[in-house]
């Protein structure tokens, strides 16, 4: 008898949202499992951040259920979901540029609960990115780019996250930085935290995830394991450039439910 799939750490079911009149995401569907790296990929506008903030609790729905750790959280702030482990690492990093490094990464222990254990985690972060304890003194304002999304990474692991929310983390960097930054996602996993990753970068993002979503227009019109996604014909052509040489290999994109 096969075994069973092991519950999500996050299902979000029928997920609606909206800006005003405006609706953004028309009842999306997906999951997260402990231990992996997913991600959503898509063209800008598409609905990816508001996905992440939408879970985070920075913008409520208008209809779904988003359950963490197999509780319905929509009804909670969003303090009381970042003291249920869920980090969210913003696009752009918003840092705190003049206060120091070692600053700006306590400031992700403020939760009273975690305060406690502000050095233990300190020493954790730096033993993952060393480059930041030699810079710790270091106004973050002065970082290069790769170095202050490091930060703000290392400012998200501060709170012990379970499930690491990242916005495009590799955004205005340049190539030898983005390889870095990519292969320290991958790190992170190891030491136990889940990542649900948003990057307009998909080649990097699938290389890295074990499973992706595609979303377009508010819709996920395409998921599945992200090797599988990698060769499919419609993400080929649509993002990454390709050209189609079997069409019909691949089953094209679900369309969208109409809602």
């Amino acid at each position: 008898m096969p075994e069973a799939s092991p519950a999500p750490i996050l299902d979000i079911q029928n997920l609606a949202v909206s800006y005003g009149a405006v609706q953004v995401l028309w009842g999306i569907s997906l999951a997260v499992t402990k231990g992996q790296v997913v991600c959503i990929i898509g063209p800008n506008g598409a609905g990816k951040t508001t996905t992440l903030n939408t879970i985070i609790g920075v913008l409520k729905p208008t209809r779904g259920r988003i359950l963490f750790e197999g509780q319905d959280i929509v009804g909670l702030p969003p303090h009381q979901r970042v003291q249920r482990h869920i980090a969210l690492i913003p696009e752009g990093r918003h840092l705190w540029p003049g206060m120091s490094v070692e600053d700006n990464l306590k400031m992700g222990a403020f939760p009273p609960a975690l305060r406690p254990r502000v050095t233990p985690n300190l020493e954790g972060v730096y033993g993952l990115l060393p480059r930041l304890k030699e810079r710790r003194h270091q106004l973050a304002g002065t970082l290069s780019g790769g170095e202050q999304q490091m930060c703000a990474i290392g400012r998200g692991l501060m709170a012990e996250p379970h499930l690491l929310l990242l916005d495009e983390p590799s955004l205005g960097l340049a190539p030898i930085l983005v390889d870095e930054i990519f292969k320290f996602v991958v790190e992170i996993v190891k030491h136990g935290v889940t990542i649900l990753l948003v990057a307009q970068n998909i080649d990097y993002a699938l290389e890295v995830s074990d499973y992706g979503y595609v979303m377009e227009t508010g819709h996920i019109v395409l998921q599945g394991p992200s090797d599988m996604l990698l060769s499919n014909p419609h993400v080929q052509q649509a993002y990454l450039g390709g050209s189609v040489e079997e069409p019909g290999a691949y089953p094209p994109p679900s369309q969208p439910a109409q809602s």
